[in-house]
């Protein structure tokens, strides 16, 4: 079976990160009958064809189904070529964020731990793209935002959690602040309702958000699926994240959907960025990009790649496990040296 996967250059050690996992991507490694695309979205190109490679990018993966993003650089120059993410997300008109935080051993993280919680998310709407203006009125400043969310939207996050709590034997968890905003962010609460009907062996448990950041708190080590509207999704991953202690545990997917709910794009990547006073000195951890690799073979839709795919995350985590780590998780090992092992563990 051949399968087709759309590799996105990046920046600083972000580029250094995506070459080990293609390392590990080798299908002399793998075994696996895989083809490479390759797209450079590194910042000097991005400004050399004024965003057009992002916009290639973008369409290559649409046709391919499948791509694999090193970390760009967002310049903060007003006028410049901006975030290639913000790009990508309409470009390949994706819904959904999916991060996931897990246990490293080695790792101290916050309270007791001990499964994966994935953060299910909204790609779009809601709080960004908001239209915000300010007016004066009795001789006050009065700012005002207009916020939008779909219903399809709302159903593809849902539909996801629930699909992605089966596979991880998770439960659903969380939720909008549907009891003060009913219409709005009600609208995500009626379609997890919705997808638990269809789902009648996933766990649920619906709960506000403010109550869940307060669980997460004392979370007694149960995987954990939970959807969340974009501006929520946003600070949860983030916070689920620095829980475990580190996110080189963690992997990031950008997703679109076809009208039946089932994928039809899948971008993977790590969630941290380009690091560059990393660069060049073989010390960066590619464990998350390694992670995204893995993601990203779990996404394809056979079960030859789906193993695999499970095959590489094990063997990656077993080499953390093993005490072969790099400087961030207290270890010894270099970046090569690291990808190196998982190779063999492979092997």
């Amino acid at each position: 079976m051949s399968r087709t996967v759309i590799v996105l250059k990046g920046d600083q050690t972000g580029q250094e990160l995506l070459e080990e996992a293609l390392r590990v991507l080798d299908p002399a490694v793998i075994g696996l009958d895989i083809e490479f695309e390759y797209f450079d979205l590194s910042l000097e190109h991005r400004r050399r064809t004024k965003n057009q490679v992002v916009l290639d990018a973008a369409k290559a993966m649409v046709e391919a189904g499948h791509g694999l993003k090193a970390a760009t650089i967002t310049p903060e120059i007003k006028g410049d070529v901006g975030s290639p993410n913000a790009l990508l997300r309409t470009a390949i008109d994706a819904q959904v964020i999916v991060r996931t935080g897990r246990l490293l051993p080695g790792v101290t993280p916050l309270g007791g731990l001990e499964a994966p919680i994935a953060v299910v998310r909204m790609a779009v709407g809601d709080a960004y793209g908001a239209k915000e203006w300010r007016v004066e009125e009795n001789g006050d400043e009065i700012a005002y935002r207009t916020e939008s969310i779909s219903r399809q939207t709302c159903r593809y996050v849902a539909e996801y959690a629930f699909r992605h709590a089966r596979s991880m034997g998770a439960k659903v968890f969380g939720g909008p602040k549907y009891t003060v905003s009913p219409v709005y962010e009600g609208m995500l609460k009626e379609e997890m309702d919705a997808a638990a009907l269809r789902y009648p062996t996933v766990p649920y448990e619906p709960q506000l958000i403010d109550a869940t950041y307060a669980l997460l708190c004392k979370t007694d080590g149960e995987p954990l699926v939970i959807p969340a509207l974009n501006r929520d999704g946003d600070c949860l991953s983030d916070l689920v994240l620095q829980m475990f202690g580190s996110i080189a545990g963690a992997e990031s997917l950008l997703i679109g959907f076809y009208s039946d709910l089932t994928p039809r794009v899948v971008m993977a990547e790590a969630p941290h960025g380009t690091a560059p006073a990393l660069q060049g000195k073989d010390i960066a951890n590619p464990l998350a990009m390694i992670l995204a690799a893995a993601a990203l073979l779990k996404s394809f839709p056979d079960i030859e790649a789906q193993s695999v795919g499970s095959a590489v995350e094990e063997a990656a985590l077993g080499c953390v496990k093993a005490g072969i780590r790099t400087q961030d998780l207290g270890g010894t090992a270099g970046t090569r040296e690291f990808t190196a092992a998982v190779i063999k563990a492979l092997g």
